[in-house]
C-alpha cells in the first residue's frame, strides 16, 4: 500500500451545493510559462453544458488576466476533461505550442494518471486489471460495459487497487490506461463498486453538493517545452470521509 502522493441528465438539485471556482479563489497547483494546473472542484465544467456555468478555461483566462495585468486577449487551451461530478488536476495551456504538445502527449497515453474513489462495496480482488469494451449512449450521455467486443464498443483497461477500507465504504487507487468516456466509472460500476454519489452508475444516493467520489489525485507528464517531468498531486476535497480516509491510512 502507497503511504504517499497518494452530466449527467437527471432532476436532482443539490441540496448544498460545493463552492465553484472563480478567479479569485482558483486552486492552481502549478504554473510556469506555458502551462497553469488546477485542482478542479466538483462544481466546475471543463466543457461548456446546458447550465451556461461559466467553463474552467474561461475563469482561467479572468485570473491570468488579472495576476498579469494583461491588456489584451489570455490563452488558455484546453487540453483534456475530466468530469463535471469529478474533483482534481486539470491540465490547461498557455501557449500554443504547449497546447499541440500536450494535446498530442494525451492522444499518445504518455501521460500517468492516478485517480483516488470511495466505492460502496469492497471489489472482488484487492489488485486487478479491469478490461472491457465500452460504448456510448449519446442521447443518454451515458457509457455501458461489456466483457464481449460489440460493434460500436472501444477496448477499456483500467488497473485499480484497494488502499482503504471503512465501516462502509472502500477507498481505490485507479490508473486507466485508455482514455474513454465515463470509464471510471461504468468500469467500476460493472465490478459491483458504485462510486459514492454517481446515482447514474449506481449510487443508491446522490451527495448533497452534487459532486461524486472520484478525484484525479495525481498526474505525470513530461513537460512540453522542457526536458523534465512534472508530477503533482491534487488535495482531495474537504470531506468527512475523505478526512477519514487520510487519518487512517496516511496519518494525515
Amino acid at each position: 500500500m502507497r503511504k504517499n502522493s497518494i452530466k449527467h441528465k437527471n432532476n436532482f438539485k443539490a441540496t448544498n451545493p460545493s463552492e465553484q471556482t472563480t478567479a479569485e479563489n482558483i486552486r492552481v497547483l502549478f504554473e510556469d510559462n506555458h502551462l497553469i494546473v488546477v485542482n478542479k472542484r466538483s462544481s466546475d465544467i471543463v466543457q461548456a453544458d446546458r447550465t451556461g456555468d461559466p467553463v474552467l478555461s474561461d475563469i482561467i483566462k479572468s485570473y491570468l488576466k488579472k495576476k498579469y495585468n494583461k491588456p489584451g486577449e489570455v490563452f488558455c487551451g484546453t487540453v483534456h476533461r475530466i468530469d463535471r461530478p469529478v474533483s482534481g488536476i486539470v491540465v490547461f495551456a498557455k501557449t500554443s505550442k504547449a497546447l499541440s504538445r500536450l494535446t498530442a502527449l494525451f492522444k499518445s497515453r504518455d501521460v500517468q494518471k492516478t485517480y483516488w474513489a470511495v466505492v460502496s462495496d469492497a471489489p472482488p480482488k484487492n489488485v486487478d486489471i479491469v478490461r472491457n469494451f465500452l460504448w456510448k449512449d449519446e442521447a443518454l450521455n451515458k457509457s455501458f460495459a461489456s466483457n464481449q467486443p460489440r460493434s460500436n464498443a472501444k477496448e477499456s483497461e483500467l488497473s485499480y487497487q484497494l488502499i482503504g477500507k471503512g465501516e462502509h465504504y472502500s477507498f481505490l487507487e485507479v490508473k486507466p490506461k485508455t482514455g474513454r468516456h465515463h470509464q471510471i466509472r461504468v468500469t467500476l460500476s460493472s465490478i459491483g463498486c458504485p462510486i459514492k454519489g454517481d446515482v447514474k452508475y449506481g449510487s443508491k444516493r446522490t451527495n448533497p453538493n452534487g459532486g461524486i467520489h472520484l478525484h484525479a489525485r495525481e498526474i505525470e507528464f513530461p513537460h512540453p517545452t522542457k526536458t523534465k517531468i512534472v508530477r503533482l498531486v491534487a488535495p482531495v476535497p474537504e470531506d468527512s470521509l475523505w478526512t477519514a480516509f487520510l487519518s487512517s491510512q496516511f496519518n494525515l
